[in-house]
């Protein structure tokens, strides 16, 4: 029978805690003062958890925190505050808390949290990092046998191990369990969505629905209809009374991709449901309860659009509880293989091969590279490389070309390519914006060559207007993609004569 210490100043709390505790299987011990409480651990020397009040007379929970971690290292230890404060709980659980509970206190979630942090202590710790899958196709990162920073994600997704995403975890552990709003601004294909999913899968709604929408595929017509449903013949086509999103998600979470792509009336009707909790079908006269919780995501600043004009101030403000920022690949480059090489070990389920890796070669390259798409464009480059090889390990001949040629494509002084080494300090497409643009001797009364210069001038500025997408800006000069490539091709094998 697991042995767990409750150490809280209020005796109702003591009280409510053995009883509920005794109840499940647990022999439990209380102490209403922190010296009593170390007392007591050193009497009985075989506790498996302790549960400890924050707020303890004469004495703080982080320092009593210090006094259990500095002779029991090893023993789990939940603290237990009335402050929902993100900071503190951040510190506790620096110090080595296993994880934190916000009064008023849940059955439920005390129980869970109790028994996740009784499970882990019973787990060895794996000797490294590792990825591992569970049977519903799951992935996920363990961090030695510290559970409450495991992460998983649905389908192709899994967390990072650089220290700037380990931020994020320890983000995500802390504003999973509230009811905050969230805005998650990071690039396309940056893992905004697997983010949310794991917010939603951390909170006490997570039985309930995850409803997922992109608003940027939504049509202005039919974007109140999608959200919020209809009734029928509320318009041409509505045949049938729908269900929206926000009712389907009903007790669970939605998420908003790109909510800055919504017109401003569907701004206006999404203020009303955040400030009354209810919505109305389109074309409907009956209110309909809702309890959602609404997380936003967005590859530009919210507040930068309020000042254009292009996004609602007051609703920004709403949704303005808590922000998540997830950098792109390109600036967590120990990232990388980590992600491409759950991505090769996805591509030999679905090929049914059994590629072991990477060469050295394809590494380097894949750590060079400024991923434009991140994570989504990385998981299509592996998936293709694991098409195209044959042995072992995916060389560079079975990387795209625009990827295995990355540092030929970009410009420099004396007739120099480009290759920013991995240690540098900012990103190659930074280094390239701020350089002079690259010159060749022209001919001063050449009138074909001065139009080929004027091009090259047109095509680096829209390179660097696109963050270096070569998609965007062959769409930015109004020419395809191959034509962009011939004519940096063009200018490539000028500059080398």
């Amino acid at each position: 029978m697991p042995k767990i210490l409750v150490i809280d100043d209020d005796r109702d709390i003591c009280f409510l805690m053995n009883k509920f505790l005794t109840k499940h299987g647990y022999e439990t011990h209380e102490s209403y003062t922190a010296k009593k409480a170390l007392e007591l651990l050193e009497q009985v020397t075989d506790f498996d958890l302790v549960l400890c009040d924050y707020r303890l007379e004469g004495v703080d929970g982080k320092t009593m925190l210090l006094k259990i971690k500095e002779k029991y290292p090893s023993l789990p230890v939940i603290i237990i505050t009335g402050y929902n404060d993100l900071k503190t709980a951040v510190d506790v659980m620096k110090m080595g808390a296993y994880d934190y509970v916000t009064k008023p206190l849940f059955p439920e979630e005390i129980l869970n949290t109790i028994q996740a942090a009784l499970n882990t202590t019973a787990t060895p710790p794996p000797v490294a990092p590792a990825v591992r899958s569970s049977g519903n196709g799951v992935s996920a990162v363990d961090n030695h046998n510290d559970k409450k920073k495991s992460f998983t994600a649905n389908g192709d997704y899994i967390f990072g191990t650089s220290a700037v995403f380990q931020q994020i975890m320890d983000q995500i552990i802390l504003v999973g369990p509230t009811d905050y709003s969230v805005i998650i601004y990071g690039e396309s294909g940056s893992g905004k969505e697997a983010i949310a999913q794991e917010i939603h899968k951390r909170s006490k709604r997570s039985n309930y629905p995850f409803i997922a929408i992109d608003c940027g595929a939504l049509s202005k017509e039919l974007a109140g209809s999608e959200l919020f449903g209809h009734e029928k013949g509320a318009f041409t086509g509505a045949i049938n009374q729908k269900a929206g999103s926000f009712e389907l998600a009903n007790g669970g979470t939605i998420f908003l991709d790109e909510i800055a792509n919504l017109s401003y009336e569907i701004q206006v009707s999404l203020l009303r449901v955040i400030q009354e909790r209810k919505m109305r079908r389109v074309g409907g006269t009956k209110d309909i309860p809702l309890d959602v919780r609404i997380l936003i995501a967005s590859n530009e600043k919210l507040w930068d659009s309020a000042q254009k004009g292009k996004f609602r101030e007051d609703l920004f403000h709403r949704f303005n509880e808590f922000t998540i920022e997830v950098p792109p690949l390109r600036q967590r480059r120990e990232d990388i293989m980590v992600f491409a090489r759950h991505f090769l070990h996805k591509a030999n389920e679905s090929l049914h091969k059994r590629i072991r890796g990477f060469s050295p070669e394809v590494e380097e390259i894949f750590k060079n590279y400024v991923w434009h798409g991140n994570l989504r464009e990385l998981k299509n480059v592996v998936k293709r490389a694991a098409l195209l090889t044959d042995g072992d390990y995916v060389e560079d001949r079975s990387l795209p070309f625009e990827i295995s040629n990355y540092h030929k494509l970009l410009f420099e002084h004396n007739n120099e390519m480009v290759a920013e080494p991995v240690t540098t300090a900012l990103p190659v497409r930074e280094t390239m914006a701020t350089a002079p643009a690259a010159r060749r001797p022209f001919s001063e009364n050449s009138l074909k060559e001065a139009s080929i210069d004027l091009e090259y001038e047109m095509i680096l500025k829209a390179l660097k207007e696109t963050n270096f997408n070569k998609s965007k800006a062959a769409r930015l000069l109004n020419i395809d993609r191959k034509t962009l490539y011939n004519k940096i091709k063009l200018y490539q094998e000028l500059n080398n004569r």
